[in-house]
């Protein structure tokens, strides 16, 4: 089905819903095409083709709302799915708050190409993404003695969709995903350790195809003969390829539903200060070619760029249109895009070398965090330095903590932008941390 073909059966979705009794109707048709190979040790394993397609419709009803989805997409059974669904919603509950958003804030057409589709992607036939596969796993397969196994994965994924709403929103949009995969598990004498090395990217002639397993295989040997260490406060540094694990609570307690439940420990801090001034986050859905990129949010809300957190200061929350509406909030948008964080001048390697004692961090295992009060307590792993060098490497440790507390802690950022994410975060140092043995 084209866009414009989507549009058509949008269009007639919407006005038979609204002739069915609905008094506002929005509607999603959308469709995926993906590809995943896993190879391991040099056979492969698995490989899936998948094409999905699909239709979303929010219902208003005497206000009352629902939401549904669907993948028939004749006309006809359609048309039945918006009765019963109409049926359905007409037994719920009132909700004054449940209404579409204002016209006025939608996307209203134009603006950049975000250069967000990948053309030639559809085109790339299975033996080309197989031989990718097959060279990532290649780095690592049989390079060291101790190796078990060895995986790659190969996945793509292409996405359009448009969306329609009664009260005038029109929007279509679309992006493409590729990226590379290997793990690597290891025998030794205090266990088996294992790591793994992605790289993503939007287009593939962008995705780095050389490094990852030989990155995969050298991470899982730097994990062998892990240690504890003594309970207390630590330098840690944070690597910036899991430090999006830390901004997650703050995510969470920013959002307008986090807000309206009291379960937000960030209630009241708008312009505010909540973490040290070397804090400065933006969310960005403009930038070009970005992981997070859009013109508009799922709910057809004009994509705008706006500051999260200004040198600690908190600026905005996360408030979509509903929670918007029953907190009394301008409405921002209920999810982030690109997260952007402001970077120092050294990188990782020099912030290392720069400590006497302390802990990188390169993963999180488990913990959770209190959404209401902020503490926190996660497994960690990573490796102890000391006068300016990795020593070794470091599990069974726990870092606790406080949200309110922790972003104070701020000592320094990095200038290492992770850009495979849409959580641009570079690599963190913290001080005066607690880090305890399990």
């Amino acid at each position: 089905m084209n866009t414009k073909e989507k549009y058509d059966l949008a269009d007639l979705v919407v006005e038979h819903a609204l002739k069915s009794g609905a008094q506002q109707v929005s509607v999603n048709i959308y469709e995926n095409r993906s590809n995943n190979i896993e190879i391991r040790d040099q056979k492969i394993d698995s490989l899936k083709e998948s094409n999905q397609s699909g239709l979303s419709i929010n219902l208003y009803v005497d206000k009352k709302y629902s939401a549904h989805s669907t993948n028939r997409m004749k006309k006809e059974e359609l048309f039945r799915f918006v009765d019963e669904a109409i049926n359905l919603t007409r037994f719920l509950a009132e909700d004054e708050f449940r209404v579409l958003p204002d016209p006025e804030l939608y996307y209203k057409g134009g603006g950049a190409d975000l250069n967000l589709i990948d053309p030639k992607l559809d085109s790339i036939d299975a033996k080309t993404k197989i031989d990718l596969a097959n060279q990532a796993l290649n780095e690592a397969y049989k390079k060291d003695d101790r190796i078990i196994s060895v995986s790659s994965y190969y996945s793509d994924n292409i996405s359009n969709s448009v969306m329609v709403a009664s009260n005038g929103f029109r929007g279509d949009s679309g992006n493409t995903r590729v990226s590379l995969t290997v793990t690597v598990s290891l025998k030794s004498l205090t266990g088996r350790p294992n790591d793994y090395w992605n790289e993503n990217a939007l287009f593939l002639d962008r995705l780095k195809t050389t490094g990852i397993g030989k990155k995969a295989l050298e991470r899982t040997v730097n994990k062998i003969d892990p240690r504890k260490i003594t309970s207390g406060k630590y330098f840690v540094v944070v690597d910036n390829r899991v430090a999006g694990n830390l901004i997650f609570p703050i995510y969470g307690a920013l959002q307008g539903s986090s807000l309206y439940q009291k379960q937000s420990f960030l209630i009241g801090k708008e312009n505010k200060p909540i973490a040290s001034e070397l804090l400065t986050v933006y969310d960005d859905p403009l930038l070009q070619s970005g992981p997070g990129s859009r013109l508009f949010d799922d709910e057809g809300l004009s994509a705008v760029r706006r500051p999260i957190i200004e040198k600690g200061i908190l600026k905005n929350y996360y408030i979509d249109n509903y929670y918007g509406r029953k907190l009394g909030m301008k409405l921002t948008s209920g999810s982030f895009s690109n997260v952007i964080f402001n970077t120092g001048t050294r990188s990782m390697d020099e912030i290392i070398g720069s400590l006497k004692k302390g802990v990188l961090i390169t993963g999180f295992i488990g913990g959770n965090c209190n959404g209401t009060t902020g503490d926190f307590s996660y497994g960690i792993e990573g490796f102890f330095i000391q006068d300016g060098k990795i020593i070794h490497p470091v599990n069974e440790m726990n870092i606790t903590g406080n949200m309110n507390q922790f972003w104070y802690s701020l000592a320094e950022v990095g200038n290492d932008i992770n850009e495979n994410s849409s959580i641009r975060i570079p690599s963190m140092m913290f001080e005066n941390i607690d880090l305890s043995g399990i």
